[in-house]
């Protein structure tokens, strides 16, 4: 006598079937963007990177090729030109279907919201992937879609302004599902997808090609191919054509003080981080091949920052290891219940890890709390005119960018042609190092009149007229 009994009504249609991955991908939608806009609003974002993607995106809302006044202020040795050509730094076309939304809502909040709905849309594929594939868990969607939404990387990309890798997490979340469900072809279109995210994605597009050669041997080898031909042609050809010294300059960075044998403390707490988003069972699907382009390209780097598991640099692993995991529960279906892996552990250590991450800060009363400095520094702004040319701090540009040409605080920036008319600044800003200081010296040196300075936050105007009505000058 068959134990198997029927699904619940509720289940059985295609329709209800999806509300449960709906309802929760929604739910991590209204977290991440409450989360990035209140991060905004209390000036936790900067012009490095929400200022520069800001200036990016609304280049290609008014029909001009993607460029960034702040990306200026580290430009290469030489670059004199006003505003640095993006696709000369990182290759990120797919930037441009955020072009129509911006015109629609010419905000850079725009930005945040389009990544946090980029995220929930990989929630709600991977949600969907664990309901097809893990028919006999009956909260596996809930599960495995809450503990992906938790994952450590989607909340350091939704914690860290925004990032072009915003755009692979739903790409790589749809490539793995079709490859869970033997859609080969579709699985190679959206990972050839990749390309256009950013350059180094192509690496991990190659890696899936070789993974559907054992399914389908004629679209892996195609999707391979393309894949390395395609990196080939934008790394030494599209990007060096739109650079300002004809070069793709992180291939001279990529050797330095550090490398592949430096930092492995760091380097394997990311890892171990990793396994245990996914109680070690990532290791036990071929999708696991998928996480060694960037953890190679990552840790092989000379930049300490790019082997730690914060910032943005590991989102794109989070939508492949939890692929990866319903990939292995699927293969242990068979075995006994006393051995599988409970869907209970890597949702237990998503929660156990939310204090430590991003999204923890929203039950904190003081997140939502505005300070005397945040409203100091909304009036300072104020004082800035529409179609003006600024130099801003590093945590004030990205509030400047949809309104006025704005440059980064920096070394330099005083001597930039056309001249910047306006300067906002916060004297604690650590980065640049030291150059807010030095800056503010120099244009007082040169008879900047100081408009207002209160709790920190300075404003100067190099225009000779009388300054905007009101201004004044507080301590």
């Amino acid at each position: 006598m068959a134990l198997i009994t029927a699904p619940p009504p509720l289940l059985r249609h295609p329709t209800h079937r999806r509300t449960v991955p709906a309802l929760l991908s929604s739910g991590f939608l209204v977290l991440y963007a409450g989360f990035a806009l209140r991060e905004h609003a209390r000036f936790g974002t900067t012009g490095y990177d929400l200022g520069i993607f800001g200036q990016a995106v609304r280049a290609y809302a008014e029909g001009r090729r993607p460029a960034s006044e702040i990306r200026a202020a580290t430009a290469p040795a030489g670059f004199m030109g006003d505003a640095y050509p993006l696709l000369g730094d990182h290759f990120h076309p797919v930037l441009a279907l955020l072009a129509p939304l911006y015109r629609l809502v010419p905000h850079v909040e725009t930005l945040l919201v389009a990544q946090a709905a980029l995220v929930a849309v990989g929630v709600y594929v991977i949600s969907r992937a664990a309901q097809r594939h893990l028919p006999e868990r009956r909260f596996a969607a809930v599960a495995v879609g809450t503990a992906c939404g938790l994952g450590w990387g989607t909340q350091q990309l939704v914690g860290f302004d925004f990032h072009e890798v915003a755009f692979a997490v739903p790409l790589l979340a749809l490539a793995c599902r079709a490859y869970l469900d033997g859609r080969t072809r579709a699985s190679a279109c959206w990972a050839a997808a990749l390309l256009l995210v950013k350059e180094d994605l192509g690496a991990t597009a190659a890696v899936f090609g070789l993974l559907l050669v054992r399914q389908d041997r004629r679209t892996g080898l195609l999707l391979t191919g393309g894949s390395l031909l395609g990196s080939a042609l934008i790394l030494y050809g599209v990007i060096p054509a739109f650079a300002a010294d004809g070069r793709y300059v992180y291939l001279s960075q990529s050797s330095g003080a550090y490398g592949l044998l430096d930092g492995w403390p760091v380097k394997a707490l990311t890892v171990v981080l990793l396994l245990a988003a996914t109680g070690g069972l990532v290791l036990r699907s071929p999708l696991a091949w998928l996480l060694l382009p960037t953890l190679a390209w990552r840790f092989t780097s000379a930049n300490p920052a790019h082997w730690e598991p914060g910032l943005h640099y590991s989102a794109v692993l989070v939508p492949i290891a939890f692929a990866a995991l319903v990939d292995a529960m699927r293969k242990d279906a068979r075995l006994p219940l006393s051995v599988r892996l409970p869907l209970s552990v890597p949702l237990a250590v998503g929660v156990l890890l939310l204090p430590a991450q991003p999204l923890g800060a929203l039950a904190t009363p003081g997140f939502w709390r505005e300070t005397l400095r945040e409203a100091a520094t909304r009036k300072a702004l104020e004082l800035v005119p529409d179609g003006a040319r600024v130099a801003a701090g590093n945590s004030l540009a990205p509030h400047l960018t949809d309104r006025a040409t704005v440059h980064l605080v920096a070394d330099g920036v005083l001597d930039r042609r056309p001249a910047v008319e306006w300067i906002v600044a916060d004297v604690r800003e650590a980065w640049p190092a030291g150059a807010v200081e030095r800056v503010l010296r120099r244009a007082e040196e040169r008879g900047w009149r100081v408009v207002r300075v209160e709790a920190g936050i300075v404003v100067l105007s190099g225009r000779r007229s009388p300054g905007p009505p009101g201004s004044t000058r507080t301590r």
